[in-house]
């Protein structure tokens, strides 16, 4: 799934790598791999 972070657009486009409870892992263009607390961020969908 193709998702983009709201609060940092400069990352780019990211692809969700994995989920586990509500960590997801979440590899960005512009910044790489990147561990996500899905409690505090609400990624947007972009599929």
């Amino acid at each position: 799934m193709r998702v983009r972070h709201p609060t940092h657009p400069e990352w780019g486009e990211g692809q969700i790598q994995s989920v586990v409870k509500e960590r997801v892992t979440v590899n960005f263009e512009h910044m790489g791999k990147v561990l996500i607390n899905a409690l505090h961020v609400e990624l947007e969908v972009l599929d």
